[in-house]
């Protein structure tokens, strides 16, 4: 056994994971599955799910896999009863499950309002109410993960109902990480910024921002998109006992977007917090070969 395996502590662990059939919550999977964790996982795609089957089968990895819509608590509960009659143990709680719709504020309604606050924040409660009492029954403590967002940290026009329910997920985080610390329980997010996944390539624009990269170079200090595993190297490092005296606190796999705060590299120019005037009359940007 090696330093990082030894350090970690996660062969042989088990974990719940929401929406980890595709996307980052397959990467999530796919990840601690590698280190010896024993998965739980709900999606709503069943395809997906099919697929995930297939490869943790193939990979001689212990899994649960079931389809469903994590933001329903009987759905939820029936996964946490899988686990507990497959393996009678629960360590990590990763919660994926997230998504949004780009419209003013003002031009959304109470009907949308809820579906955001479900798919972003409800479900996380639900699922960290029926985490927290296996967790303290074991008696080993454990390691919640929350998926939050960079627009949790800064304005989000477009978004607003999403990045409050995702500014609430963290604020919740904090709270509970100080009340079940006395158990050894651990609660911790992480907060991506732009990261290409199907989900993504499905919003509106989305095809033109991936294909971008002077965009890119222009808005994220390191150059480029993350990519899934950036994410799930966060949530394995919190999940293990590498990150043992963390909690309440938030990993920001995010390029440098978080610290740059609207400073942005521009190609000829190099670092503004405003467009430059030459762009502003029409100059295009030249692309990376250029320079």
């Amino acid at each position: 056994m090696g330093w990082f395996e030894q350090r970690a502590g996660l062969d042989g662990a088990v974990a719940v994971v929401t929406g980890g059939a595709g996307g980052l919550g397959l990467a999530i999977v796919n990840d601690l599955a590698a280190n010896g964790v024993r998965v739980a996982v709900i999606d709503i795609d069943p395809e997906a799910t099919r697929q995930l089957r297939d490869t943790l089968a193939a990979g001689d990895h212990e899994a649960v896999v079931i389809d469903g819509d994590a933001r329903d608590p009987a759905l939820l509960t029936q996964l946490f009863e899988a686990a507990d009659e497959r393996w009678g143990r629960l360590d990590i709680l990763v919660n994926v499950v997230g998504g949004t719709f780009k419209a003013p504020f003002t031009e959304t309604r109470a009907k949308g309002w809820d579906a955001l606050l479900r798919t972003n924040l409800t479900h996380v409660l639900h699922a960290c109410s029926m985490a927290v009492p296996r967790m303290r029954a074991g008696g080993r403590g454990g390691s919640i993960v929350n998926i939050t967002t960079i627009e949790a940290h800064r304005a989000a026009p477009g978004f607003a109902v999403y990045a409050a329910a995702k500014a609430a997920v963290e604020q919740f985080a904090r709270t509970l990480a100080i009340e079940v610390a006395p158990d050894g329980i651990r609660v911790n997010n992480v907060a991506p910024d732009y990261v290409p996944t199907p989900s993504l390539a499905r919003m509106p624009q989305s095809d033109s921002a991936m294909n971008d990269p002077i965009g890119m170079r222009v808005a994220i200090p390191l150059g480029h998109p993350g990519q899934v595993t950036d994410v799930s190297n966060c949530v394995v490092f919190l999940a293990s006992r590498l990150s043992a005296y963390l909690t309440g606190t938030t990993l920001h796999p995010d390029g440098g977007t978080g610290a740059s705060a609207g400073w942005f590299n521009w190609p000829e120019t190099g670092w503004a917090n405003y467009a430059p005037m030459r762009y502003l009359n029409g100059a295009q940007p030249s692309s990376p070969g250029d320079q």
